[in-house]
């Protein structure tokens, strides 16, 4: 599941004839449309909350979609306190590039970078251009620069397929690369916000959304989808006799799984399994920072096939600010130089980088330096992609220190990405002992332990062979089993 939240300029506003009603049902119309396009990628999109600026843009709405896009991600983070996996905001003009809108690259689930910006147009174009930007937030890249034949080949060449440059007719299909990239980046741990259910939509409850809401015991969606999965323990959103659950990671034949099951492992060693608690179809969601292992050897490689550069190159080129290495620009577009400590924070730097990057477009040429230190020669190599992606820098998250990790091109305290304030936590102990601290501070209890701070010791009950009972003389025992807010 994808949470949208969209966000409507002023000029977007009045293209809409000043309407809350209109743009509302805009709204659900293009998210509703790209959801029917998402479901090849057995992935929902749903919209959570909508804001409309009515009188004036909160941010400025240029003609550069990365600038606007910057701009527009600060204001998510300080000003938005609806939860969502991704927030878009339609822009209602048009920039100054070949594309229709732009997006981070693998943001989703980041409140800095899991969103996008879109141009002005009817719900067609509009819902194609959304699910091209959040399929950028989901891993994808743009087919631009894929081969054309074998697999990548788009499975229809008329309307042609959604990561590419789209004309008068709207694609519906996305490429076999496409798919693969998606696959690859949730097996990575990159969408480890997709596998809950929002607990509010924007929508009033309606049964046959596929979501439980007030008034509903259970909801297996529509009557194609109640009888692919849950029809028989859900009927007009009231489960059935003795069932306890229709639908869910944590719900097997109209039961409840049983307490300690493993339903999603981790997919890495920054990630955490998740495990059913034995009263309910749900899991208890379980993730680290972002849910990937974050190093700069595991980004160059997926950027170049290549390793980082030695810690050198990192000392010397972040620190003097120039386009060679730098911690970003300031508000005047000027070079920042990274501070001594943030060094391993800022300008992401490799050794022996190919021509072309494996994902993202160039943006000018690789900028190379050999330099002699320590009786050897080290490469360092940089370079900017044009995609807004942020890829041509260290990502938030990496280690940069001793308990230190990236967050915004500073190096930190891992305490800042409240990773050891669970319940149960302090300096020497995480959970009492006995659990996990997730980042969205909550204990992810070990085996045999349970509790808020994971400190009940609650051992799973070992399951035993029933017993059977014993008959009486001329007697047979016979069992029958009846199975967008507008201001």
């Amino acid at each position: 599941l994808l949470f949208s939240s969209l966000l409507f300029s002023s000029l977007q506003f009045v293209q809409l004839r000043r309407s809350a009603s209109q743009t509302r049902n805009f709204a659900k119309a293009v998210v509703n449309m790209a959801d029917a396009v998402r479901e090849q990628l057995n992935t929902r999109i749903v919209l959570v909350a909508m804001e409309t600026w009515s009188t004036q843009n909160m941010v400025s709405v240029g003609d550069d979609p990365l600038v606007t896009l910057r701009d527009f991600m600060k204001y998510r983070k300080e000003s938005i306190k609806d939860r969502s996996d991704a927030t878009h905001l339609f822009s209602g003009r048009t920039f100054l590039s070949s594309r229709s809108g732009t997006a981070y690259i693998g943001g989703i689930c980041s409140l800095t970078r899991g969103g996008g910006v879109n141009e002005y147009g009817n719900v067609g174009p509009m819902a194609i251009t959304l699910c091209q930007s959040l399929g950028q937030n989901i891993g994808m890249m743009w087919n631009k620069e894929r081969p054309s034949a074998g697999d990548c080949r788009c499975p229809d060449p008329w309307l042609g397929c959604i990561m590419e440059d789209t004309g008068y007719y709207l694609p519906r299909k996305f490429s076999r690369c496409s798919i693969d990239e998606y696959l690859r980046f949730l097996q990575q741990g990159g969408g480890s916000c997709l596998f809950n259910k929002p607990s509010k939509l924007l929508d009033p409850p309606e049964c046959g959304n596929g979501f439980v809401e007030t008034g509903e015991e259970c909801d297996c969606g529509s009557q194609v989808d109640c009888m692919r999965s849950g029809g028989a323990c859900c009927k007009k959103c009231t489960l059935t006799h003795n069932a306890m659950c229709s639908n869910g990671l944590c719900c097997r034949d109209c039961k409840y799984e049983l307490r300690g099951v493993t339903c999603r492992d981790a997919v890495n060693d920054c990630d955490i399994p998740e495990i059913c608690m034995g009263d309910s179809s749900q899991v208890l969601e379980g993730r680290c920072y972002g849910g990937r292992c974050k190093t700069r050897d595991g980004q160059c490689r997926t950027l170049w096939g290549y390793n980082t550069a030695d810690r050198f190159c990192y000392e010397k080129l972040n620190s003097e600010g120039t386009e060679k290495g730098n911690c970003g620009r300031d508000s005047s577009g000027q070079w920042i130089q990274c501070n001594k400590q943030d060094v391993l924070c800022g300008f992401l730097l490799c050794t022996n980088m190919t021509a072309k990057p494996r994902f993202g477009e160039l943006q000018g040429e690789i900028t190379s330096l050999t330099i002699y230190h320590q009786n050897r020669y080290l490469d360092c190599r940089s370079v900017m992609l044009e995609d807004g992606s942020d890829m041509g820098y260290v990502e938030d998250g990496t280690p940069c220190g001793p308990n230190m990790m990236c967050l915004e091109r500073r190096c930190l305290p891992v305490t800042t990405f409240n990773l050891s304030i669970c319940p149960g936590s302090s300096t020497s102990r995480i959970c009492s002992h006995h659990g996990t601290c997730s980042n969205e501070v909550k204990c992810i209890c070990d085996p045999d332990y349970t509790g808020k701070d994971c400190s009940v010791f609650d051992p799973i009950p070992i399951p035993t062979p029933l017993s059977q009972p014993k008959q009486k003389p001329h007697y047979k025992i016979i069992t029958n089993a009846v199975l967008f807010s507008a201001d």
